[in-house]
């Protein structure tokens, strides 16, 4: 834990793509962090569509992520607006902003991460110092960059002598594992939200599948279940880390064209929902087999559907949201960015060794003083 007050703000946009959520978080010293306003706003609809464009190669990209990533700071600066507003907290008092920035492709085992942002800009706007680029001197030290919140799950979700895991369930899925003996483990665990919405935004019009009820009426393809858990990513040990690089609409269609009978689409939903489920409960019995608790956060955790599969998978442990641990699941992804802006600001490491695979602990982001 950071043994120095103040408050900061953690900013995120994550690859469900459906907007920015920011929080004020309060740091006390050595008591547990606090959330002191949280804000929301929707990505617009092009700027959308132009993220998740950028996941793969096209023309003029660096003009075009250029640009993306200024549209990115009008809505970080919004959202930060609101937050100070709602708050009655003045940007003087901000001691940093930690603006993760949005993920466009993740392959660390090429040695790269990229997130667009322009956090020269965003200093500029707010007149409050600016956090980024968390990931990549992980991923410069050999690590996966990926997933970066464990050590901030531990410092507000860990009960001590009992095996805790908590669940982040966004566009992909990561765990974080904290053991009661004080060792901390965490990875990618695949998929998440991000082929669920695909799949509704396709077929329902709408940006995801409220509370899973469309995949709650649908019945799962075993064989179409099969293929998909058949990924060589799936059994890979730990630490790994995946994203859209790994886990596309292509990636779907092709496993879909290999079966004979064509599917409807409500059952196609019903199995993605199935293949998140499976592969966070066999991923967290393999890596965790005495766990009693999981935390669960991240937009998906307001999926009804999807967090009944995972109980009917788990049914010695207690699933629980963060809600209930002081922290809406919407929030903590953004809470945790504003705990690592301050780990950076004290020199402290930010990345665990044991979680990412890196030659070390490394103090992660780059600096854009006010």
């Amino acid at each position: 834990m950071s043994t120095e007050p103040g408050l900061f703000i953690g900013l995120m946009s994550g690859t469900s793509l459906d907007g920015v959520d920011g929080v004020l978080l309060e740091s006390p010293g050595d008591a547990q962090p606090k959330v002191q306003a949280h804000a929301a706003l929707a990505f617009p609809a092009g700027l959308r569509e132009e993220c998740l464009a950028l996941n793969a190669a096209g023309f003029d990209e660096l003009h075009r992520s250029a640009l993306a990533a200024r549209q990115l700071v009008d809505l970080y600066a919004e959202v930060i607006a609101a937050l100070l507003h709602a708050s009655g907290v003045r940007a003087s008092s901000v001691r940093a902003i930690g603006a993760h920035g949005q993920t466009v492709r993740h392959r660390p085992d090429l040695g790269y991460t990229v997130q667009i942002n322009a956090p020269a800009l965003l200093a500029e706007r707010c007149g409050i110092t600016v956090v980024a680029d968390f990931r990549s001197r992980d991923v410069a030290a050999g690590g996966q960059g990926a997933p970066l919140v464990p050590a901030f799950h531990r410092a507000v979700f860990a009960m001590p002598g009992v095996d805790v895991a908590v669940l982040n369930l966004g566009g992909f899925a990561n765990l974080s594992l904290l053991f009661a003996d004080g060792r901390t483990s965490g990875f990618d665990t695949g998929p998440g939200n991000a082929l669920l919405d695909h799949w509704a935004q396709r077929h329902l019009g709408q940006p995801y599948d409220a509370q899973g009820e469309w995949a709650a009426g649908g019945v799962v393809q075993a064989d179409l279940l099969a293929q998909f858990l058949a990924d060589p990513y799936f059994s890979r040990p730990a630490p790994k880390s995946t994203g859209r690089d790994d886990f596309h609409p292509a990636w779907m269609e092709r496993h879909l064209r290999t079966l004979k009978a064509s599917l409807s689409p409500q059952d196609v939903q019903a199995t993605l929902a199935a293949l998140t489920a499976h592969s966070v409960a066999q991923a967290l019995l393999r890596a965790m087999p005495g766990v009693c608790n999981l935390v669960v956060c991240g937009g998906g955790a307001r999926n009804t559907d999807l967090l009944s599969r995972l109980q009917q998978m788990l049914p010695n442990v207690t699933c629980l949201l963060s809600d209930d641990r002081g922290i809406p699941a919407e929030q903590v992804e953004a809470a945790a960015f504003a705990w690592l802006s301050q780990q950076t600001l004290l020199g402290l490491p930010g990345n665990l060794p044991s979680v990412t695979g890196a030659a070390g602990p490394r103090v992660l982001g780059a600096i854009y003083p006010a």
